[in-house]
């Protein structure tokens, strides 16, 4: 940069060598000089104002002056014991600089005062001989010295800060004598406490500072700036002069970020004292400048690392020559520091990299701090921003996922920068320096050891090339691996600066090429296996490289993944020596970063080779798919070991991730191989075989998961123990090269092996480390869940099997596995349950109720799972254990406990809650979802209004005259049972039904929705119930008129002996007709017997009239048979049939009632003709069964930051990447929101029954573009058993439509309804069917029998009653980014205001933007798909499978997304105390209803009612 410019260093070593000529006193001898010094001082030293008052100097003509100056030269350079002499001379010279002040002191002489400058320059030149060192001085004496210069040094720079009269000489000699001092003190060889040492520190700081101030004053010329460069490289062995050249050059990049980036770029924050450092009055231009040349001062870093260098001046020539025993000149004991040194340059340029990146939001740690701890070599005592100390390996560690600046510069532009340094020392010690180092070397020998003339100041310096390149000569302490650290933070830094690419930006070829290289370097192994310096640095700092799009970075994929097989799989990581700390925890949650963005390369490249940047061109190259295998044991083994919850959480979201994308991949890529199709049988034999491998390996291999000898048998019967926990049990003691024994077993080539050995190590670690922590059992479960919902290839095949402990004999081949994994939830779910009283809280509660949505979810996947008895009987004891809080069968062989002999003591609500969810699901639901109403609805379709149509009245005018609910429901009977479920009765038939039978239409509605049945009373099957006779007059049998002789006979009615037997008392019990004559009197007995004469005489009247009749029977007159009966009380025979007429009073002691409704009749009769029952009926139906979630999809394109400007791109006119809409697609199914009977996004026309002949004629004729999922017309829309998502693409019309809501005011019915589906809904997996609903008609709807079931979930809560949410429902954004570095700008708060779905305005308060859930989803070039997830901080915020930073495949995003989206409610509900589920929120509706409309009816009134029809 200088080198058209002469270098000042031989001015500088004339004023070092000649400093002592200049006093006239050195012609005398020394003891004369010294006399005339004492007296002459002594007496100047008086009139200063020390001791006494100041007089003027005597000292009025420049000869005078000049003199005296001579003498006070020569005082200077006095030996220290003269320390009051040479502190008098200091004291004197101190004074006179006063005249360059604006006001100097009294006793300045005249002339001084008259020309300032002049003498000014001279007094500073004498200043030199009180810094030159004296030998052999004791520390005492050098230590008074020190403080001499020290105050020398102070006045020097106070004067140049104050004065206004320094010209441009002034300054160069000011600092040429700076320089000139520090020559003289620093470049010798550092020795302990000689002066140079004490001062070290002190004059660079006034050097720096003064060269600052001059930069303002009188900027310095080339020759200068160079002379400082030069003098610089002299005093690299001094750990100083890095310490303030950080120091400096932080405070300038300070002030350089400033105006550069103006005030919103991150501020970067360094100590008060060093941002003083800066003149106040230094321009922009100057600032920049003055940077750029300090930032070069010392010359490239690297150079620290050849000893040879720094040693090759001619004081440490000297100091070879004058050794004892010869030593060599870099050997000297100073220059052990140099891997400090570079650690501290190296740590610097790093720093600020960090201010460019915008890294600097804590504070950083001054470079420049206590001389004290740079004295140790393993103490650093500079550095960049740290958490604790500068020791902590700056940027390694949590600051590594700290935001970037959005204005940050190109990579390229940082590069340009610090790019040459930082790509050589990351080379430091690889194989290409090593390769460098011996070129040299080589051209070094062929030429002989010479003594070489240097150019610096013409000294000379011993140069012999073959040792000094020869590592074997260099001492143990300077060796080539000393300097690990400061390459660490270099290759570090590179990283860091890759990995601030932004979307679209250009790096240079030449710099990726470099770049990939020295990370090449620096990812080689060693053989022992351990962790480096290097290799901790590059994993904590390249968590994001490979999710941004950089050219060729997968060339780098088998060297990444070589060093995550060193760290992760490993419980105890082998760490080598290092000065240098890091997180082991934060290591591992970098490297779990990477993995989780490399996880989806093989299945996406397959067979793509991957090219070596070194190898020969003849070695085969690598594909991506054969590394699949190392990443699934990296996975494995990872998760085995893991014990950071939150390391545990982002692997069992990779975990999902890779399962489930092996599973789509096979279904979408190998469905229609010919490789498939051609070989059934050989593949259906290979595919059991896998299965069975892969049962064995989850035993052996699943990351160390099972130990103790066990065999697949012992594997198989772990499935027959119905009542033990599984036998199978963690080892965390088993080695890594235990598994690696095994990798050959542990096949994933095929999804179901991944899926045996996932499902097997989640069981087994969720039951014995997991358990306790409430997050990763939270995401344990949910994976779980997710896997019961995955489609797995084997599951198409059957296999026999022979198992006579078990009630099976057909099942999948993925059977045993499954109910092996419904065993260890069921056996989690006990754990729990069983844990001491105080352990029971609210976090262990939500892991019970997680834990039984989790086994509805297997269940509901595997229904052939119930055919099992073992398991039938296991899922059920569990039910019966989260209902009463006990099992009826503790062990195997205890006589069971009966329901009316226990006591019911729940866990707690929500634990009897999803018990009960649970239950109603098995028994009816399992096999049987989705209905034929369609997956949006579980309830029936059939209201009412909808039945009463189809009725048939007995006069034959069908439903004529019900046009509306009120009067359909006064058709209808009204009974209450169990307080929780209401009874509607229709006793007309149904038009399609023309059996003269008791038919009943029952409509139920209870906790878990709305049902609709028909009955008929049938005496005989209807099988045999056809057959009838339609003869009018069958016609008589001829009578049999023969008359039988009977034998006459006594007939006794007692034995002939029974006189004999004595009377006893029971024989006296019936008083005879004299007793009770006397009892009651003569009058009564004789009335009776008057009664009984008259009664005899007017029946024998009555069969003498009818023998004279007509119809008597002697006429022979025909049987005619009586008319059908149409008319029935039919409500009464059900009601009377099922028991409900049961009249006895019920206990309230009884425990089967403690925790259901008051004590009351069995039946509760409701009265209809209230006006507004027909509207709680509605708001009844308004509850869903299910939970209910939305989710709003935002799509950002590249620089938009305005709301405006995003609900502008789903207008019509716009474009949009086609990978967004296809994402849509899989996000849930298209439906049409007048035919919707589900969830739609919105209160007020969700859980409708539609009009569906009109509404689809209707939305037929508007068609809307495709993504017009705004839910005015369409919303996307997924279902399973337990909850409802809708997916809402926002545009304009939502803000008019959530304008006129609030514009308005709602009616009763819109807030109660509102109130009422604050129920929060969810729903888990994807499901490929998309279902219509069914039009009103009792004919089956045949063509939705081809539906496949959908997987379910739950959500439980307490069952307190608030009349508003306790908290906002949950607002999940879905948001598809063009350019990545929009998430940063993304206006949640505006956006809120298009995500309304009718329930905010009945919470108690309204959603907050830092409430908000986002999934951001950036589209990389690959193909891939890159996740940010932001969300409110809490302990249970986010949720799997997607994993902030993930890298998704397109394939699996819309599942993905959908499961976390439906995750994150269910964790949110589980976290709030006042949710309730929603059976529980119906079953409190119905319990309103009874008290406001049941009629307290006695006995006698209620079964007369029973005998009114309805009107």
């Amino acid at each position: 940069m200088y080198s058209e410019w002469a270098s000042l260093s031989t001015q500088i070593s004339a004023n070092s060598c000649g400093a002592q000529c200049f006093s006239v006193l050195n012609k005398f001898p020394a003891s004369a000089g010294r006399e005339v010094v004492i007296s002459v001082v002594k007496q100047l030293g008086t009139n200063l104002g020390i001791t006494q008052n100041a007089e003027p100097s005597h000292l009025v003509k420049d000869e005078e002056v000049k003199w005296c100056m001579d003498v006070i030269c020569f005082g200077l350079s006095l030996p220290l014991q003269e320390h009051e002499t040479i502190k008098d001379c200091v004291n004197v010279y101190c004074e006179w600089l006063t005249a360059l002040h604006p006001q100097p002191r009294i006793s300045v002489p005249k002339p001084i005062c008259e020309d300032a400058n002049l003498y000014a320059r001279q007094i500073i030149n004498h200043f030199h001989n009180l810094f030159v060192p004296r030998q052999g001085e004791s520390s005492d004496t050098i230590k008074r010295q020190a403080v001499l210069c020290h105050r020398v040094l102070r006045t020097l720079q106070q004067t140049a800060q104050i004065s206004q009269q320094m010209d441009r000489q002034t300054w160069d000699t000011l600092l040429l004598f700076l320089l000139a001092i520090n020559e003289i003190l620093l470049a010798p060889p550092t020795v302990k406490d000689d002066v140079g040492d004490q001062l070290c520190e002190r004059v660079i700081s006034v050097l720096f500072e003064v060269w600052l101030l001059a930069c303002v004053r009188c900027f310095p010329s080339p020759s200068l700036w160079k002379t400082l460069q030069e003098s610089c490289a002299m005093w690299r062995h001094r750990v100083a002069l890095v310490d303030q050249w950080n120091r400096v050059n932080l405070a300038l990049t300070a002030r350089l970020l400033e105006f550069s980036y103006g005030p919103d770029f991150t501020q970067l924050k360094i100590a008060d004292e060093d941002s003083q450092l800066i003149p106040a009055g230094m321009s922009n231009d100057c600032v920049a400048q003055t940077w750029y040349r300090f930032l070069r001062m010392i010359g490239n870093p690297t150079a620290l690392c050849s000893p040879h260098l720094i040693s090759k001046s001619s004081h440490f020539v000297q100091w070879a020559l004058t050794h004892e025993k010869g030593a060599e000149t870099h050997q000297h004991p100073c220059l052990q520091m140099l891997p400090q040194i570079f650690l501290n340059a190296i740590k610097g340029i790093s720093s600020q990299v960090d201010a460019f990146l915008g890294l600097s939001k804590t504070a950083l740690i001054s470079l420049t701090r206590s001389s004290a701890n740079a004295a140790a070599p393993t103490t650093p005592t500079s550095g960049p921003p740290s958490s604790s100390s500068i020791n902590s390996l700056p940027s390694i560690g949590t600051e590594v996922r700290t935001t970037l600046s959005v204005a940050r510069p190109k990579c390229n532009s940082i590069l340009h920068l610090f790019g040459e340094w930082l790509f050589e020392a990351a080379h430091i010690g690889g194989d290409t320096w090593l390769q460098n180092r011996k070129r040299q070397a080589c051209e070094a020998s062929k030429r002989p050891s010479s003594m070489i003339m240097e150019n610096r100041k013409g000294s000379i310096s011993l140069s012999q090339p073959n040792s000094l390149n020869d590592p074997s000569s260099l001492p143990p302490t300077l060796t080539i691996d000393k300097y690990e650290s400061g390459r660490a933070e270099a290759i570090g830094t590179l990283c860091k600066i890759f990995c601030a690419k932004k979307t679209g930006e250009e790096i240079l070829p030449v710099y990726l090429a470099r770049f990939y290289m020295a990370l090449q370097q620096c990812l080689k192994i060693t053989e022992s296996k351990e962790c480096d310096e290097t290799l901790a640095s590059i994993l904590l700092h390249s968590a994001d490289l490979f999710r941004l799009d950089l050219d060729g970075i997968n060339v780098l994929l088998p060297g990444y993944i070589a060093a995550l097989e060193i760290v992760l799989p490993d419980k105890d990581l082998k760490l080598k020596t290092q000065a240098t700390a890091f997180n082991r925890t934060d290591l591992r949650r970098s490297a779990i970063n990477i993995l989780l963005s490399i996880m989806v390369l093989p299945l996406h490249y397959h067979n793509l080779p991957i090219r070596n940047l070194t190898s020969d061109s003849n070695e085969k190259p690598l594909t991506f798919i054969q590394l699949k295998a190392r990443l699934m044991n990296i996975l494995m083994n990872a998760l085995q070991v893991e014990t950071d919850a939150q390391n545990t959480h982002m692997l069992l979201g990779g975990l999902l991730l890779c399962v489930q994308d092996a599973v789509t991949f096979e279904e979408c890529e190998l469905s229609g191989n010919e490789h498939l199709s051609g070989q059934t049988g050989q593949n259906h034999e290979d595919n059991l075989l896998s299965s069975a491998c892969s049962e064995r390996s989850a035993s052996l291999v699943s990351g160390t998961v099972s130990f103790g000898g066990q065999t697949p048998a012992m594997s198989s019967r772990d499935t027959a123990s119905a009542h033990e926990y599984p036998s199978l049990t963690i080892s965390d003691d088993i080695s890594v090269d235990f598994t690696h024994d095994f990798e050959s077993i542990a096949s994933y080539d095929n999804a179901h092996a991944l899926f045996v050995r996932a499902t097997y190590l989640v069981c087994h670690r969720l039951i014995s480390s997991w358990k306790t922590d409430l997050n990763v059992s939270l995401a344990a479960l949910e994976l779980l869940s997710g896997l019961a919902r995955l489609h797995i290839r084997e599951t198409d095949s059957l296999v026999k099997i022979v198992e006579p402990s078990q009630n099976l004999t057909i099942i999948s081949t993925d059977a045993l596995e499954c109910k092996r994994a419904v065993k260890w939830i069921c056996d989690y779910i006990c754990y729990q349950c069983s844990r001491p009283p105080p352990a029971h809280s609210k976090d262990l509660h939500s892991t019970i109720v997680a834990a039984f949505q989790c086994t509805a979810a297997w269940l509901m996947q595997h229904p052939y799972l119930l055919q099992d008895k073992d398991c039938l009987q296991t899922v059920l004891e569990v039910v019966e254990l989260g209902i009463s809080g006990t099992k009826s069968q503790s062990k195997n062989g205890d006589l069971p406990k009966f329901k009316d002999e226990k006591e019911l003591k729940p866990a707690s609500m929500r634990v009897r809650d999803a018990a009960e969810n649970l239950l109603t699901i098995i028994l009816e639901q399992v096999g049987y979802f989705p209905s034929e109403c369609g997956p949006e609805s579980i309830s029936s379709l059939l209201n009412e209004l909808a039945l009463i149509k189809h009725c048939t009245h007995p006069t034959g005018d069908g439903s004529v005259g019900v046009c509306n609910t009120e009067q359909a429901i006064s058709k209808f009977k009204y009974f209450v049972t169990e307080n929780s479920t209401i009874l509607a009765l229709l006793e007309e038939p149904l038009g399609n039904d023309q059996d003269p039978q008791p038919t009943i239409t029952l409509l139920i509605r209870g906790p878990f929705g709305r049902h609709a049945w028909t009955m008929q009373l049938r005496h005989l099957p209807r099988s045999k119930s056809g057959i009838k006779y339609h003869a009018v007059n069958p016609g008589r049998p001829i009578p049999l008129n023969d008359i039988t002789q009977r034998p006459e006979c006594e007939q006794k009615n007692f034995p002939e002996g029974v006189d004999k037997v004595q009377p006893c008392v029971a024989d006296y019990s019936i008083p005879t007709i004299e007793q009770i004559r006397e009892q009651y009197g003569a009058s009564i007995i004789g009335d009776l017997e008057a009664m009984l004469e008259n009664q005899s005489i007017h029946e024998k009247l009555a069969w003498a009239e009818s023998d004279n009749s007509m119809d008597s029977l002697s006429h022979a007159q025909e049987c005619i048979p009586p008319a059908v009966c149409h008319e029935f009380h039919a409500a009464r025979l059900f009601l009377s049939h099922f028991g409900f007429l049961n009249f006895e009073i019920r206990n309230p002691q009884n425990p089967n009632e403690s925790l259901g409704a008051p004590p009351q009749r069995p039946l509760i009769v409701l009265d209809t003709t209230a006006s507004a029952f027909a509207a709680d009926l509605e708001n009844l139906d308004k509850l869903s069964a299910r939970t209910h979630d939305t989710v709003y999809v935002f799509y950002v394109k590249a620089g938009q930051t305005s709301a405006s400007q995003i609900i502008g791109n789903m207008a019509e006119d716009q474009t949009y990447d086609s990978h967004f809409a296809n994402m849509l697609q899989t996000l849930g199914w298209p439906v049409q929101v007048a035919d919707h009977s589900g969830w739609t996004g919105f209160v007020h026309n969700s859980w409708s029954l539609k009009n569906t002949t009109e509404s689809t004629d209707r939305n037929q004729s508007n068609v809307s573009n495709e993504l017009s999922y705004n839910g005015a017309q369409h919303v996307l829309y997924w279902a399973d058993v337990s909850a409802e998502i809708a997916f809402v693409v926002p545009n304009a019309w939502n803000m008019r439509y959530n304008s006129d809501i609030d514009s308005c005011s709602l009616s009763s019915n819109i807030s109660d309804q509102s109130t009422a589906s604050n129920v929060w809904m969810r729903g888990e997996d994807t499901g490929p069917l998309k279902s219509k609903p069914r039009n009103l008609s009792l004919e089956l709807d045949t063509g939705s029998r081809n539906k496949e079931p959908i997987p379910p979930t739950r959500r439980k809560g307490t069952v307190s009653k608030p009349v508003l949410l306790a908290q906002a429902p949950t607002k999940i954004f879905l948001v598809w980014l063009e350019s990545f570095e929009d998430y940063l700008n993304f206006p949640v708060e505006d956006l809120l205001a298009y995500a309304r779905t009718g329930e905010e305005l009945h919470s108690m308060q309204m959603p907050k933007a830092a409430d908000c859930h986002v999934i951001f989803v950036h589209s990389l070039q690959s193909g891939l798909l890159r996740v940010k997830l932001l969300g409110p901080s809490g302990r249970m915020s986010f949720a799997t499978p997607l994993v902030d930073g993930m890298v998704l495949s397109r394939r699996i995003v819309g599942n993905l997304v959908r499961q976390t989206a439906l995750n994150i409610s269910r964790r949110r509900r589980l976290d709030n105390d006042n949710y309730q589920p929603p059976h529980v929120r119906r079953r409190l509706k119905v319990q309103d209803i009874v008290q406001k409309y049941k009629m307290d009816l006695t006995e006698a009134e209620l079964l007369a009612h029973l005998f009114h029809r309805s009107i």
